[in-house]
């Protein structure tokens, strides 16, 4: 697999320069190149966006992957829609890795926080709406704010306004099908999406992710992986 590597600098208010490493929608892929990629990457950190597990079928890559990855740096991982479709023990199994799950919490590390909102797929019965009370206290955090979203949807309806500094997510997966620079469709968005690759309002960040889950190929869209360059301002 060759992997596309985005760089991203952002200025804050933060102690110490950060290295981070996102990766989001792997499904299950297979893990050599993101492996190699790692161990040969001087970062701080990794960001797991959600959709690393992809149902109770095709889950062992991923939980290898975060295993290894957690053996490698510091990794937080967030849930996606995928992961609900797995049987096992979810929390469980991912905290046996050795990363740090965040679901629906945050952590502090290396003078910021860093928090991980659950896709609403898991709150079926609440009408597939995301933890807005866990969004509310995280945003009245100080200090410098990390969110791990894998919905880029929920931007523009939850998130948007509140005073949360960086927004990382995946799902989109690229639009799939990249034409004259714009996506052709994502799941929770439908035809011609609009966050689906880039930065939007200088702090959603979106990747396209690693893995393929439709039957059709991606075009133009190869797999990406990004590397978050928090800078002192």
């Amino acid at each position: 697999m060759s992997l596309k590597i985005t760089e991203y600098r952002v200025l804050a208010d933060v102690k110490e320069d950060l290295t981070l490493l996102f990766f989001s929608d792997t499904h299950n892929c297979r893990n050599e190149s993101l492996l190699k990629f790692l161990s040969q990457e001087n970062a701080d950190a990794v960001l797991c966006g959600g959709d690393i597990i992809h149902n109770h079928l095709m889950y062992k890559n991923g939980f290898e992957f975060l295993s290894e990855s957690a053996k490698l740096l510091p990794t937080f991982c967030s849930l996606g829609n995928h992961e609900w479709g797995y049987l096992g023990g979810l929390r469980g199994d991912i905290i046996k890795t050795g990363v740090t799950l965040l679901d629906n919490e945050f952590v502090s590390f290396k003078g910021i926080n860093i928090g991980g909102l659950t896709s609403a797929y898991f709150r079926m019965a609440e009408g597939m709406v995301p933890d807005t009370d866990f969004l509310t206290s995280f945003s009245q955090l100080d200090g410098y704010k990390l969110l791990l979203c894998h919905h880029p949807e929920y931007y523009p309806k939850y998130i948007k306004d509140l005073p949360i500094d960086l927004i990382l997510s995946g799902h989109a997966h690229g639009g799939q099908w990249r034409l004259f620079g714009r996506g052709a469709y994502a799941p929770g968005q439908g035809i011609l999406p609009k966050y689906t690759s880039g930065i939007y309002d200088g702090r959603l960040i979106v990747s396209r992710g690693i893995g393929n889950v439709y039957p059709v190929p991606k075009i133009n869209n190869p797999p990406e992986v990004l590397k978050i360059k928090i800078q002192k301002a």
